[in-house]
C-alpha cells in the first residue's frame, strides 16, 4: 500500500477545530485540499501528521501552538497613522485586514485599537498561541499535482 512520503502530492479532506470545538476551517462541501508534502504550503505539523498515512485512512491529531502558528508575540503589534490607510477603508476594532509586506506577500492582521489619528494592528496570525485539532482523510497520493496551481478549497472545479 502506498503511503504519504515527502514530495508526494496529496489530496485530503480536513476539518480544523479549536480547543473549544469551534471549526476554524474545513474542506467539507469543497474539493479536497491538494498539497505537496514538504512544499511548505501548510503548517509543518500538519504535513508531519500526514506522513505514512494511506489512501482512505482517517486520523485525528492535535498540534501545539509551536507545531502550528507559533506562540503569540506581544511585540508583533504595529501602529499606523490613519492617513497611511487606503481611502474608504472601514476601520473597526476586531476587523481582519491583509497587510502587504515589502516582498509582495500578505499577512493577516487584526485591528486592535483605533482612534482619529492612528490604528494599532496585531500582526500575529489569528491562530497563533492556539492548539489546533484536525480530522483528516487522505483521498489520493500522487507523484504529480492533478492540476497545476490547484489545491485551494472551492477554488478549482
Amino acid at each position: 500500500m502506498k503511503t504519504v512520503a515527502d514530495g508526494n502530492y496529496v489530496k485530503v479532506h480536513y476539518t480544523g477545530r479549536l480547543e473549544s470545538g469551534d471549526v476554524f476551517d474545513s474542506s467539507s462541501g469543497c474539493q479536497p485540499l491538494e498539497l505537496q508534502v514538504g512544499g511548505g504550503q501548510i503548517i509543518a505539523g500538519f504535513e508531519t501528521a500526514l506522513m505514512g498515512m494511506g489512501v482512505n485512512e482517517k486520523k485525528t491529531f492535535t498540534l501545539s501552538p509551536g507545531e502550528a502558528y507559533g506562540d503569540r508575540d506581544e511585540s508583533a503589534k504595529q501602529s499606523f497613522a490613519r492617513e497611511r490607510l487606503p481611502e474608504g477603508l472601514e476601520v473597526e476594532v476586531g476587523r481582519m485586514l491583509a497587510v502587504q509586506r515589502a516582498d509582495g506577500s500578505q499577512i493577516p492582521a487584526v485591528i486592535e485599537e483605533a482612534d482619529d489619528e492612528k490604528i494599532v494592528l496585531d500582526m500575529n496570525h489569528p491562530l497563533a498561541g492556539k492548539s489546533l485539532t484536525f480530522d483528516v482523510e487522505v483521498m489520493e497520493i500522487n507523484e504529480q499535482p492533478s492540476e497545476p496551481g490547484c489545491g485551494s478549497c472551492c477554488g478549482c472545479g
